[in-house]
């Protein structure tokens, strides 16, 4: 693992496209004044989070969406992940999906969130992705300025075993766009990224938007990253924002040694499946 300079886009989602666009490429411009070396925008950054509305705002690999992350990777010299948008298929299909980019604006993968947000929350929080999205069927991990980084989609967090898969495969650091809301942030954001950052020893980063007053679903913003310790770096509060962190690959390298939790593991009683199906991974 390489020493990399990370920054965080805590956006504001509005309820226009045009508008969230603009807001994009002009934090997508400070993160290259800053010069970061991997970029990282939130969970629908272009649009609304509502069901009734990811067909609406659907585009595919070619569209305008893709475009533009194409032209900030370029411009900028850094890896980006697009945070996600609702993608439309060949087949018509729309997936909640993250686009990663290399510096000449080439896409490295594409992670199409995994679990569907379906959930009933005795609070008022009333979701049900599963009734305009499909699932991913595949994760996503990828050598980012030397950093072997996994992608997840904010409800993928909550699955400690998508994490650990990843961590066996070689991750150094698990990013997660999201858009955890009043009642699930306060409650469990920052707990679930130092969660996994302590369980698999690796570098966590959560991005999310900041809330807008005049939208239905509130994000509960507070984008961070956390360190393999579970110590964390850097943290906004609800505003906009764009955070700046190092990930220094000492700190990776001492909590390994000094605590070698993954090569402790019991093989012989438990494992995590499916692993060897990817090509080029390993338990």
């Amino acid at each position: 693992m390489k020493r990399v300079k990370l920054a965080l886009c805590q956006m504001q989602v509005g309820p226009e496209v045009a508008g969230n666009l603009a807001t994009a490429r002009r934090m997508l411009a400070e993160a290259a004044k800053a010069r970061a070396d991997i970029v990282v925008l939130p969970e629908m950054f272009p649009c609304p989070y509502r069901q009734d509305s990811f067909a609406e705002y659907a585009e595919s690999s070619e569209g305008t969406i893709v475009g533009l992350l194409r032209q900030a990777a370029c411009d900028g010299g850094y890896y980006l992940i697009g945070g996600s948008f609702p993608e439309r298929a060949a087949d018509g299909s729309i997936f909640n999906a993250s686009y990663v980019l290399d510096p000449t604006g080439r896409v490295l993968a594409v992670h199409r969130k995994l679990h569907l947000f379906d959930v009933e929350l005795s609070e008022g929080v009333s979701f049900q992705e599963s009734a305009a999205l499909q699932r991913g069927m595949a994760p996503a991990l990828v050598d980012l300025a030397g950093v072997k980084t996994g992608i997840g989609i904010c409800y993928d967090l909550r699955f400690p075993e998508y994490a650990r898969l990843l961590a066996l495969a070689g991750a150094e650091l698990l990013v997660y766009p999201g858009a955890f809301n009043p009642v699930t942030g306060p409650a469990h954001w920052e707990l679930l990224l130092r969660a996994r950052a302590v369980d698999n020893q690796v570098f966590t980063v959560g991005v999310s938007p900041a809330p807008h007053r005049d939208l239905d679903y509130q994000a509960y913003g507070h984008s961070m990253a956390v360190d393999p310790w579970g110590r964390v770096l850097v943290t906004a509060d609800q505003e906009e924002a764009l955070l700046l962190t190092d990930l220094d690959p000492d700190v990776l390298e001492k909590v390994r040694r000094e605590l070698p939790v993954l090569k402790h593991r019991r093989t012989d009683l438990y494992r995590v499946q499916g692993i060897a199906k990817w090509a080029g991974w390993g338990d």
